[in-house]
């Protein structure tokens, strides 16, 4: 019993760790694939933490306030780099890093304003819903039937981004506009207008990550909560080749991988704390470098195209 208990516990404290990275990676999926590189989920992320947990401190501890206001904060970022990328072209690199810096500072200065100092109010959270009867079944009924409502959300997002990206005319629009933009301009598809949209659905997504971290998850706001979570993000985005599926699959081992190394701390073990909090990034890095195999990317991504030019 004890053994069931603690795998259980393990496995829901992994899915928990993961989902602010698969809501990230779900948004970096949809700005990738129309061919336009978000390095920036991270000050998306970041962004949408900060503003959910002030729009939830400000609307008397209201959590779904604070969940809607992390979504358009990030769509709004979302938009910020879309209008860089796509319209004035900078280099989508520099656009992601120059996001992820100003939102570093900006709401470790606006935290301070904001909570007076006190970065660890508490905020109320979500409770679990726990669907009757499937709920009881062993180890699965708690992992995936007694969840927070942005978990089941998250399973109807899978299917439905799978769906939508490889079964309609919506998806090959936007595999079209990533991979080949000037066929797609040919074919009469607005190539900026689907950057555009898909961008700022990235950023929402990433906003939407950030809320779960502050309002599920740790339940306070603190300055660089997210810690580097958007680049594993996109490590996982790399490591799942850019498909829904996949790219879940490496967030859920992401999240499980780190989960482990806070059990191993708590078994007080002879080994050097600094080691195990550096596994997630490790298993991130090897997954950038491709233990996994060649990853290939959308063939446009990165590369801004002008209808009246060349693609640089």
């Amino acid at each position: 019993m004890n053994d069931l208990a603690f795998l259980s516990d393990y496995l829901s404290a992994s899915l928990r760790l993961s989902m602010p990275l698969a809501f990230a990676a779900l948004g970096g999926l949809w700005s990738e694939r129309s061919g336009v590189l978000n390095i920036g989920l991270e000050g998306m992320l970041l962004t949408g933490a900060f503003v959910g947990a002030a729009a939830t401190f400000y609307s008397n501890q209201n959590v779904w306030v604070g969940i809607v206001a992390a979504v358009v904060s990030g769509g709004l970022v979302g938009l910020l780099h879309a209008y860089l990328s796509v319209t004035l072209q900078v280099n989508q690199l520099v656009s992601g890093l120059a996001i992820n810096l100003s939102a570093a500072g900006l709401t470790a200065f606006m935290s301070r304003l904001v909570f007076n100092g006190n970065t660890t109010q508490k905020l109320p959270g979500l409770p679990a819903i726990a669907i009757p009867g499937l709920s009881q079944i062993p180890i699965l009924g708690s992992l995936l039937f007694n969840q927070d409502p942005l978990v089941y959300f998250l399973l109807l997002l899978l299917p439905l981004s799978t769906y939508i990206l490889f079964h309609t005319s919506l998806g090959l629009t936007l595999r079209a506009v990533g991979e080949y933009p000037r066929a797609a301009d040919t074919a009469g598809i607005r190539v900026a207008l689907v950057r555009y949209i898909s961008v700022i659905l990235s950023g929402g997504l990433a906003g939407l990550g950030g809320a779960y971290l502050v309002l599920v998850h740790v339940k306070f706001f603190t300055e660089d909560i997210s810690a580097g979570k958007g680049f594993i993000a996109l490590a996982a985005l790399i490591f799942g080749r850019w498909h829904p599926v996949s790219t879940v699959l490496a967030c859920l081992l992401f999240g499980a991988t780190e989960a482990l190394q806070l059990r191993i701390q708590a078994f007080n073990l002879n080994i050097p704390y600094q080691f195990l909090v550096m596994l997630p990034y490790a298993i991130a890095l090897l997954a950038m470098i491709g233990l996994a195999g060649k990853a290939t990317p959308p063939a446009a991504l990165g590369n801004p195209y002008s209808p009246e030019g060349t693609v640089e």
